[in-house]
């Protein structure tokens, strides 16, 4: 792998600070939606939302309507986490991983102005993206990598030696 196409992978020293700052308007919303399930269930609920129970292993945070779909896989001796980010490069993504949890934040801005006789053309793109996931037991986190590939975003999170061991059988026995 080159390493123009790395992103570096940060472990925050703040261990005991707990999650990053969120936005309020964010929580807001998150605390609306909330309000709309507690009392309407599956009424009120957007046929474009995401389901936010996810893969059992990895607890996800709520997230904006913008976030890229993520997959997981577990592999033999890894787990791999692919997001797709187009438009985005490695310096505008961030990964950390603190108090156990992977954080995936990345933000593009783009601005593009051409003047020709006859017209002029000025457009403007923003946006951001903020996304959590709590981290199995068995993770290596300081083997932790990350690439960005045309758009596809790739971390591969290795398990530990004990956690690559495989499971043991126990055999039932008919009394």
């Amino acid at each position: 792998m080159t390493e123009a196409g790395k992103v570096p992978v940060k472990a925050d020293e703040n261990a005991g600070g707990g999650p990053p700052a969120r936005r309020p308007f964010e929580t807001l919303r998150r605390e609306v939606d909330r309000l709309f399930d507690d009392i309407g269930g599956e009424f009120w609920r957007s046929p474009f939302r995401r389901s936010l129970t996810g893969d059992p292993m990895f607890r996800r945070e709520r997230t904006a309507g913008n976030a890229p779909a993520v997959d997981i896989v577990e592999k033999d001796n890894a787990y791999e986490v692919t997001a797709d980010v187009p438009g985005f490069d490695d310096k505008s993504i961030e990964i950390h991983v603190l108090n156990g949890s992977l954080w995936i934040k990345g933000e593009r801005k783009s601005e593009r102005e051409e003047k020709q006789k006859g017209y002029y053309l000025s457009e403007r793109e923003f946006g951001s993206f903020q996304r959590c996931f709590r981290l199995p037991d068995g993770i290596d986190t300081d083997k932790i990598e990350a690439s960005l590939k045309k758009g596809v975003l790739t971390v591969t999170l290795p398990k530990t030696a004990e956690a690559e061991k495989a499971a043991k059988k126990i055999e039932v026995k008919e009394v």
